[in-house]
């Protein structure tokens, strides 16, 4: 034991001797090479000149330093020198590379190079440099360049980190002992080849005593047997991460790791309960619930499902149990119709197990666990219940009113077999064809048939118990298929309303019409026609008829030619009769025309009544084309109406209504300027009027022509010219009869310069010392007797 620690202390001695400063010195001072003051040949260059490897005077590897120094001082990392430097100052040396200047500065005169800041060797493990010594004066190389690493030498400043935060895992219960659960890892950021500064031991710090880890690897395994997910489900593991090998002084962290227990089926299915007791009305539906009963599984997921079965029971086939995969309960539901008469109680054995069992756990126990059940009928007062689902009878149209076509039957299933009461629900026979016994339920025709109108009757008859017979609840209903069977009491007749022609021309036995028969009668065998001519018309008969024995007949001629002349027109009795009992026939008569043919026999001249029935033209077809043209005479009257009342009429009926209309004249109208409405031209010379000038204040009508204004003479009365162009534009808007009722006055007090009718203001006329007479404005009518009463007063009123 004491030699080991005397060559750990040696050891260390040596390695603290080596990174020492001193060292870097005297390995840079070492030189390597040729023989000193001898070259070598090693080749030419391009042009043939030898070449020659120089001698260098210099030469090192690395040196080393420490990471996260704390001094004062710049760190002291080593000292650079050159055999030709001689100690005058002429050498300098120069350093370049990685952190050159920043990280490390050199003394060019001394060579000594020191670190100018705390270095970190997980940031960085080491940097290359490059060294030179170059004569100060000239600046040439005095060496080679040399290129030298620094290392970081690591100290224990980092503590372990785990990949995360938290763990997640999960183990199945009940597992043995060393079960693996998880494995965790930690990182130290630390040099591992150096030291145990990165080497990481692991330890459990909470979860003794159920989980273990091993130190090396960081697994995680179950320590303690029989884990029970029932008892405890989830676990909280604290693992630790030590560097320096887990001795004392190194550095750790630590992760929680949530450990959950997964389950197992270790667990067998319990009944809560070994009898179950469920009541239901003996009136429940097929399919309906008749109660649940659940197994208690302390397993959780696929090891908690069950199935249910039954596997005895005293009413086989009543009942059934299925499993709810959401609640795993067992459901007992209903398979056959319950009857309290019958059987008033049952009895069942059912049998639960688990779907998924594991047989590890066969040793347990069984997976199963039975329960009996017993079910009890309730009595329900039940309506009456008849002995058929449905009925069918049968009766013949001919039967006669009263007459018993059928019965049903109806019993109260009840112990106290109550009388029962029938009826026909009204709602299905709203004819009353048919009525019912209400003791007996015996059903009888109240109405005659008729199997051509219906010849099938649905009707419901409802039975009900006398003392509920208001109840609905308690009223049961039955379809009952009455049909009428046919009996012969229809006669044939033709198929349709026949109609044909024959030609003047025709020979003997000629064919000219095909006939066929109809029969409402459904006869079992089908229908069978016969066809003969009628007894009265047999000994003169023109035309004969030919039984076909198919249900048809032909109508031919019996003489040769025909005259239209004699006889346009025949009507052929033809009887028709059926092979049923009783025999039903009647006669129908078929209408022949006489018409002239050509040769082939095609119709050339026939009546008007013979055409129209050739062609076609029934009486409906015409009355439907009158229809159509009184409707299109009806639109066509009703458009011109329309027409007439889009007519414009005028607007000014008569003068009365301009005259009503009009309101005021005392507008003074906009001054010279206003020139939009009126043209002021005119009452600056009023010879100069044009014969077609339109108002500018109303849209010109093109349906009315302009009135033609003569030419009023000229005078020379002061008033006079404008008294005459009053007066003719008052004419011309009393026989203008596009003028709006509504029309305004215009207003002529134009002061030109020049003009003939000089001034017309009524200020102006105030202060002249001229008499003015508008005593000629009441003659103008009532529109101007404003006008006459302001300025037609005598001189005393104007005065005053």
């Amino acid at each position: 034991m004491d030699r080991r620690k005397v060559c750990a202390l040696m050891v260390l001695w040596a390695m603290a001797h080596l990174s020492s400063p001193g060292y870097g010195l005297r390995a840079l001072r070492r030189t390597t090479g040729g023989r000193r003051g001898s070259a070598g040949l090693t080749g030419q260059d391009a042009n043939g000149v030898p070449l020659r490897r120089s001698k260098r005077g210099w030469m090192w590897n690395q040196f080393f330093l420490l990471e996260e120094y704390t001094g004062t001082d710049m760190q002291y990392v080593g000292k650079l020198h050159s055999d030709s430097d001689r100690g005058d100052g002429s050498v300098r040396y120069v350093l370049t590379g990685e952190g050159a200047g920043s990280l490390f500065k050199i003394d060019e005169n001394s060579g000594d190079i020191h670190a100018t800041k705390r270095l970190d060797r997980e940031e960085k493990a080491y940097y290359i440099l490059h060294a030179k010594a170059v004569n100060r004066f000239t600046n040439e190389a005095l060496e080679g360049q040399s290129e030298f690493i620094i290392k970081i030498h690591d100290i224990n400043d980092n503590e372990p980190r785990f990949t995360k935060d938290l763990y997640m895992a999960r183990v199945p219960e009940m597992s043995d002992i060393g079960t693996s659960v998880i494995q965790v890892t930690a990182t130290d950021a630390d040099d591992a080849t150096y030291g145990n500064s990165a080497r990481v031991v692991y330890s459990i710090l909470e979860g003794q005593p159920y989980f273990s880890v091993d130190p090396e690897t960081g697994l995680i395994k179950t320590a303690l047997p029989g884990m029970d997910r029932e008892v405890k489900e989830n676990y909280q593991v604290v693992i630790q991460a030590k560097d320096m090998a887990g001795q004392m002084g190194g550095l750790s962290g630590t992760t929680t790791v949530s450990i959950t227990l997964s389950d197992v089926n270790d667990n067998p299915p319990r009944f809560s309960k070994t009898l179950y007791e469920f009541r239901v009305p003996e009136s429940i539906e097929l399919g309906s619930v008749v109660g649940l009963i659940r197994a208690m599984d302390a397993d959780i997921g696929e090891n908690a499902e069950m199935d249910y079965r039954i596997i005895g029971s005293d009413g086989p086939g009543m009942f059934d149990v299925s499993t709810n995969r959401s609640t795993q309960e067992g459901v007992i539901v209903l398979r056959k119709p319950l009857d309290f008469e019958r059987k008033r109680q049952y009895s069942l054995r059912v049998q639960v197990e688990n779907v998924h069992i594991n047989p590890r756990f066969f040793s347990v126990g069984p997976f199963r666990d039975e329960a009996s059940i017993k079910i009890i009928v309730e009595d329900v007062d039940e309506p009456p219940v008849f002995e058929r689902a449905s009925y069918i009878m049968e009766v013949k149209e001919d039967a006669a009113r009263n007459t018993i076509i059928g019965s049903v039957s109806a019993s109260d299933p009840d112990d106290k077999n109550s009388l029962v009461r029938y009826s026909i629900d009204r709602r299905t026979d709203m004819d009353r064809v048919f009525n019912i016994h209400a003791g007996n339920g015996s059903v009888f025709i109240f109405r005659e048939l008729d199997r051509e109108e219906n010849a099938w009757h649905n009707i419901s008859v409802t039975a009900t118990e006398f003392s509920k017979y208001n109840n609905p609840r308690q009223i049961s209903r039955v379809p009952v298929y009455i049909r009428v069977l046919d009996v012969n009491d229809n006669a044939p007749t033709f198929a349709t309303n026949y109609e044909t022609f024959v030609c003047e021309n025709a020979k003997a036995n000629q064919r000219i019409q095909t006939v066929s028969a109809t029969d409402p009668d459904e006869p079992l065998g089908g229908h069978r026609f016969f066809f003969s001519l009628a007894q009265e018309a047999a000994g003169k008969a023109n035309f004969s008829v030919r039984d076909n024995k198919d249900n048809t007949a032909w109508i031919l001629t019996r003489r040769n030619s025909y005259n239209s002349l004699q006889k346009s027109v025949y009507h052929v009795p033809v009887v028709i009769s059926d092979g049923e009992f009783p025999m039903q026939s009647s006669t129908n008569t078929l209408t022949i025309r006489v018409c002239t043919c050509d040769r082939e026999g095609n119709m050339k001249l026939c009546n008007a009544e013979a055409l129209t029935a050739r062609a076609g033209l029934s009486t409906g077809a015409l009355v439907a084309i009158l229809l159509c043209v009184i409707i299109l005479l009806m639109i066509v009257v009703l458009f011109a109406a329309l027409r007439r009342q889009r007519k414009k009429e005028p607007l000014i009926i008569s003068k009365e209504d301009v005259r009503d209309n009009v309101v005021s004249y005392n507008d003074e109208g906009g001054g010279e300027e206003d020139t939009q409405a009126f043209d002021i031209g005119t009452l600056r010379n009023p010879e100069a009027i044009e014969e077609s000038k339109q108002r500018r204040d109303i849209v010109p009508e093109t349906f009315y022509p302009p009135v033609r204004r003569p030419v009023l003479p000229p005078t020379r009365d002061n008033n006079g010219d404008v008294r005459d162009f009053i007066n003719q534009r008052l004419q011309d808007n009393d026989s203008d009869p596009t003028a709006p009722p509504y029309d305004s006055l215009a207003t002529y007090a134009y002061e030109g310069n020049g003009s003939v009718a000089e001034s017309l203001s009524s200020l102006e006329s105030v202060t002249t010392d001229g008499d003015q007479d508008y005593n000629y404005l009441s003659e103008w009518g009532p529109r101007f007797k404003k006008l006459a009463d302001m300025y037609g007063g005598d001189d005393s009123d104007r005065d005053s």
